[in-house]
């Protein structure tokens, strides 16, 4: 294999079938369902009001913790190289570990490889730094297509990458997740950790984005 090479990897790991993680997940998805269709009927909530809540949790609140991740990998060579070795005890370092004690496997993003991160099962997703899974993340078409077209899938999300650089597809599992370290965007030298950690969006630590350009912070 060539260090630009065109066929896509896909690294299949082996999925346990006890999924028990994701599955109680379902069983508190249809309670907080059920909750507030009733509480939405007799007036007491907006529907409106929930989706923000949630969409903060996917986007805002999540995804900060994955951000200052990324960020001291990029500021710090020593932590970086802690987090390739040992992603799970890297993290947790700084206070983040998961629920049912799943291990995290970091990937890094080079200049001729970009990595995009699947369940292909259901959606085993970093919860401890990524906070809640976007609805795409779970959905069939992204679940399948992330793995037959990936280059496609990130077309879709606004990524265009040169033919050269080749992307690797990893499938989490209930025992193992991946965050992907973005490539730290030209010209922000000079940004401390904090300033760094708001150009790290969620999509980024997924593989259906990349870390947002310093103009951002002007």
């Amino acid at each position: 294999m060539s260090g630009h090479h065109h066929d896509d990897d896909h690294h299949h790991h082996h999925h346990g079938h006890d999924h028990h993680h994701d599955n109680q997940y379902s069983d508190m998805q249809a309670r907080v369902k059920a909750l507030e269709t009733l509480l939405t009927e007799k007036g007491l909530i907006d529907p409106a009001a929930i989706d923000a809540i949630v969409e903060t949790y996917e986007t805002k609140v999540g995804p900060r913790n994955g951000a200052r991740v990324v960020a001291k990998a990029w500021v710090d060579p020593e932590f970086a190289g802690w987090l390739k070795r040992d992603a799970t005890a890297a993290i947790a370092s700084l206070g983040y570990t998961g629920r049912q004690g799943e291990h995290m496997r970091a990937v890094f993003n080079t200049p001729d490889t970009h990595n995009l991160v699947v369940c292909t099962l259901c959606s085993c997703y970093p919860w401890s730094v990524l906070g809640l899974p976007p609805v795409w993340y779970k959905a069939p078409a992204y679940r399948s297509r992330a793995v037959i077209d990936p280059r496609g899938v990130l077309a879709e999300f606004g990524v265009t990458l040169p033919e050269t650089m080749g992307i690797r597809v990893w499938d989490s599992t209930a025992e193992l997740r991946y965050l992907v370290v973005p490539l730290r965007p030209a010209g922000t030298e000079g940004l401390d950790e904090e300033a760094l950690a708001k150009l790290v969006t969620r999509d980024s630590m997924i593989g259906t984005g990349l870390a947002l350009s310093s103009e951002v912070l002007a």
